[in-house]
């Protein structure tokens, strides 16, 4: 007896007191062993928090009969993996036939032979332990393959940020600011994941504009800003087309986020709910840190003029239905803020740019030094 045997446990289910005996018999010498004389105390034995490696289930009993506690068992999905071997005197072709397709992994008729029962026992516990094994591994891979996935989308958002003098907290913090606001609009954990993931590259785009014009000192012509103008869809055509939801979302991230609710945005013009809601959350989320960040082509603005600066593009830049969760999120962004400040600006003691001066929402240098609209 090994000690992998000995920590498996089988639950034994059975309306005759005697079936189990004999079960238990040929059983407990290998393994723990608990038993139900019904299938509601089954399933009650199943659901619990310590739950059957496998389990030996009559089908004809009173109450439920096997079949519907196999039935229920497999419907959900904390018990669904777990073997069940029917043990019956129903011996047709159709019941067996039945008790597979519910989902049963064996099916054992009575009288038992011990020495079959042992066998196919240990048989579907080591198969059980090999695909638990197996989910483990695949988990564990997925989720490094995850991480690594979303630490290369992190490291082109940084490459594009050192192409505009940026700092990598610039986009920990947008990633954070964009969550927040997500979470407090009602957006599920699956979105907020996504959205959090794929802010990083909201400005991927600028690794394609010419160094020249990204950060050129003065202010930008009107070709300049033109070409400054293409950075969202360079981002959308360095990112691509996937079928992956992370990879999806940056792409309309990239592509949208420079878009603005009354129609003036670029480069599509898209209007209100035309704008995908991501970008929509991106766009606000990365005004508030272009703004009240230090760069060296400017000062940090105060947090009151901030956010009267995105107050007063309610409805014009920003769609109005993020205002309220932006507020709500506020008290957290400042705290994300803070935490990951960038140590040459102060957001309370720094003195604001001139008001008249629209920046560019991403911080661009360049365009924030040129006298048109962003």
């Amino acid at each position: 007896m090994n000690q992998e045997q000995t920590q498996s446990t089988i639950l034994l289910v059975d309306d005759v007191a005697e079936n189990i005996d004999i079960l238990n018999e040929v059983l407990s010498p290998h393994y723990r062993t608990r038993v139900a004389l019904n299938g509601e105390k089954a399933l009650k034995i199943a659901f619990s928090a310590t739950p059957p490696d496998l389990i030996l289930l009559d089908i004809m009993m009173p109450g439920l009969d096997g079949y519907q506690v196999c039935e229920q068992l497999k419907n959900n999905p904390d018990t669904r993996d777990i073997p069940v071997i029917f043990v019956s005197a129903m011996s047709e072709v159709d019941d067996e036939r039945r008790g597979l397709e519910l989902g049963a992994v064996d099916y054992i008729t009575k009288p038992i032979s011990p020495a079959i029962v042992l066998a196919r026992v240990r048989t579907h516990l080591a198969l059980y332990d090999q695909n638990r094994e197996l989910a483990r591994q695949v988990s564990e891979r997925t989720a490094e393959l995850l991480n690594t996935r979303q630490q290369i989308i992190r490291r082109l958002g940084r490459a594009a940020e050192f192409r505009d003098n940026e700092t990598g907290n610039h986009i920990i913090r947008m990633s954070h600011f964009c969550r927040l606001i997500g979470e407090e609009f009602g957006l599920g954990e699956k979105s907020l994941d996504i959205l959090y993931n794929a802010a990083p590259m909201h400005d991927v785009g600028k690794i394609g504009i010419p160094d020249h014009i990204l950060l050129k000192p003065g202010s930008l012509d009107a070709s300049e800003w033109a070409q400054i103008k293409r950075h969202p869809e360079i981002g959308a055509e360095i990112i691509g087309q996937h079928s992956d939801e992370l990879l999806q979302a940056a792409r309309t991230i990239a592509l949208c986020h420079h878009e603005k609710w009354d129609g003036s945005g670029y480069p599509q013009g898209l209007k209100g709910k035309e704008i995908p809601l991501m970008a929509r959350i991106v766009a606000l989320a990365d005004v508030f840190d272009a703004l009240t960040s230090a760069r060296p082509y400017k000062k940090a603005w105060p947090l009151e003029e901030t956010l009267g600066h995105i107050e007063a593009q309610v409805g014009i830049h920003f769609d109005p239905g993020l205002i309220g969760p932006f507020r709500r999120a506020l008290p957290q962004m400042l705290n994300i803020r803070e935490q990951f400040a960038d140590h040459h600006g102060a957001l309370e003691d720094s003195p604001a740019a001139p008001l008249g001066r629209s920046p560019e929402p991403s911080g661009l240098a360049a365009a924030s030094k040129q006298s048109q609209p962003a």
